[in-house]
């Protein structure tokens, strides 16, 4: 290809379709919404009911939308919301694996019963999903496959093991799915928020000791804003992409750097 063949429509997704598990809150709506803006019909698959908001912020782009509610850790629930997704919107292009949880405790009370259900969803979901849309994107040779990381993909969460080790694995099944799958032409990358103002920090960010600790840590001194990720998914979702594979993008603020 010569210089002159790159153009902006390189970042369009017309025409293509996206799953993103826990795609209706939180960051999840945040990449629902920035695929749709790219020109993506957008199936989202989530624990958590809709309430309608982000499927009008959706279709305001003239994007569809549709829904399905499903524990995406049950045995089975992967290969049927893949199936759902094909029979509901025609193909699946694009997965963001964006379904997570997770719980601090101290380390006395950090056991089993609040480690099995975080890695469940962390990761195993994660794999089961994207294992099961694979399989759909190989006969097509075509395919992207977005996992959502974390900073504690690189280093200690002291109070969560089960989250650092599962944002660990994130980053590890990413990885290694890039070596398996590149060959077909399907991208697989990561992107690691750092701390981000959500429902889900709200306790810390109002603690003013805690909240001065992430913004110490923080180059840009500032919390990010879901808006900060949303370019960020568009760009491993397009064929802007298509020589990015294996890597996860930190969208922290230099948090990393510290």
């Amino acid at each position: 290809m010569k210089l002159t063949d790159f153009t902006m429509d390189f970042f369009s997704l017309k025409g293509q379709t996206a799953l993103v598990t826990g795609g209706n809150s939180g960051l999840g709506r945040a990449f629902s919404v920035a695929l749709a803006e790219a020109g993506a019909d957008v199936f989202i698959a989530s624990l958590a009911e809709d309430d309608g908001t982000t499927k009008e912020l959706i279709e305001s782009k003239g994007s569809r939308m549709e829904f399905m509610q499903v524990n995406i850790t049950e045995e089975g629930a992967a290969k049927r919301t893949v199936e759902q997704c094909i029979e509901t919107m025609g193909s699946l292009d694009i997965v963001v694996n964006s379904a997570g949880m997770n719980k601090v405790a101290g380390f006395d009370e950090f056991g089993r019963e609040k480690w099995d259900p975080l890695i469940q969803v962390n990761l195993t979901a994660a794999f089961e999903v994207s294992h099961e849309a694979a399989k759909t994107m190989i006969p097509k040779k075509r395919g992207k496959i977005i996992n959502i990381c974390s900073v504690f993909s690189f280093h200690g969460g002291s109070g969560s093991p089960a989250y650092a080790a599962s944002k660990h694995g994130v980053a590890g099944l990413t990885k290694a799915y890039c070596d398996e799958l590149a060959g077909y032409n399907i991208q697989v990358n990561g992107i690691a928020p750092g701390y981000y103002a959500t429902e889900l920090t709200q306790e810390t960010r109002n603690n003013p000791e805690t909240n001065q600790k992430v913004l110490d840590h923080t180059p840009a001194n500032r919390w990010g804003e879901p808006l900060d990720l949303m370019g960020a998914v568009v760009f491993l979702a397009s064929r802007a992409s298509d020589y990015v594979n294996g890597h996860i993008l930190a969208v922290d603020g230099g948090y990393l750097v510290r």
